[in-house]
């Protein structure tokens, strides 16, 4: 498995036995270093903005004192909602590894079909960003996790 993979993979089942926000994690990466990590945490801060992408971006902007992000990628365990490809985007990353699909995060309750419908034509142009799945077969497993949890909170 990649090794910054396995960092949002990790963050992601942390999450699973903190009950902070739902199975997600990210990183950035930039020149072979981590220097940004993040979980998902909407529901400890009850903030809908606190999804691991953001929590990552902002950690990679305090750690390297700059709001812009060129040349970094990003490491998630799951294709990211569109507030969070949208503050990617912003934040200068152009490129994103992946591991769960939309698809994945839907069938646990998470509903952003109608906002990734809307913004369908922004997904589709590798000019803006390009997209890459890797490593489903790992990351999925938080998911199938989360799904049998009991304590389970789907915003």
């Amino acid at each position: 498995m990649n090794e910054f993979m396995k960092i949002s993979k990790d963050l992601a089942n942390e999450n699973l036995k903190s009950n902070e926000g739902g199975p997600f994690g990210a990183c950035v990466v930039k020149n072979g270093k981590v220097i940004g990590r993040g979980s998902n945490k909407v529901l400890l801060t009850n903030d809908p903005t606190a999804h691991a992408e953001i929590m990552a971006i902002r950690d990679a902007c305090k750690n390297i004192n700059s709001y812009d992000l060129s040349g970094c990628e990003m490491y998630i365990n799951c294709f990211p909602c569109p507030m969070c490809l949208s503050a990617i985007i912003w934040s200068n990353i152009k490129t994103i590894y992946y591991g769960n699909t939309k698809e994945d995060a839907m069938k646990l309750g998470f509903k952003d079909n109608d906002i990734y419908k809307y913004f369908s034509s922004l997904c589709s142009d590798d000019k803006v960003i390009k997209l890459i799945q890797i490593d489903r077969d790992e990351t999925i497993k938080e998911f199938q996790n989360f799904e049998k949890k009991k304590d389970k909170t789907i915003y």
